[in-house]
């Protein structure tokens, strides 16, 4: 059974780094792209970056490039979302993401459309102006 758990959210001022941890359990996601969603009150959920666990391959929406950073730790089965220059627009629910079949390929903007697999529950992030 896949299990993604999601911490490190909290409350920040603007500016503020956080490092968001997700502890992927169940099987080997070497095969897997794993990502990161949020979402805000009363918006749809939207898609943030995403990482190819085999490949190293990353893709990241044009707001958070140069602030957030993805990556993995095989050793630990851990998927990080180090987020740094925080926005109050940046304050969300943060949800770690696996998809299969995209483990060793490139990512592109495909993988925010796709129907991800399996889902953590969240961890609130929330930044102060």
């Amino acid at each position: 059974q896949v299990q993604l758990v999601e911490s490190g959210g909290g409350l920040v001022q603007a500016g503020d780094s956080l490092r968001l941890s997700c502890a992927a359990s169940g099987r080997t996601f070497s095969s897997y792209a794993m990502g990161w969603f949020r979402q805000a009150p009363g918006k749809e959920r939207e898609f943030v970056a995403a990482i190819s666990w085999g490949g190293s391959s990353t893709y990241y929406i044009d707001s958070v490039k140069r602030r957030f950073t993805i990556s993995t730790d095989d050793a630990e089965n851990m998927v990080y979302l180090q987020m740094n220059s925080l926005k109050p627009e940046d304050t969300a629910v943060y949800y770690c993401a696996a998809l299969r079949g995209l483990g060793y390929r490139a990512l592109t903007s495909e993988v925010i459309v796709r129907d991800w697999d399996y889902w953590g529950q969240g961890t609130q992030v929330t930044v102060s102006s």
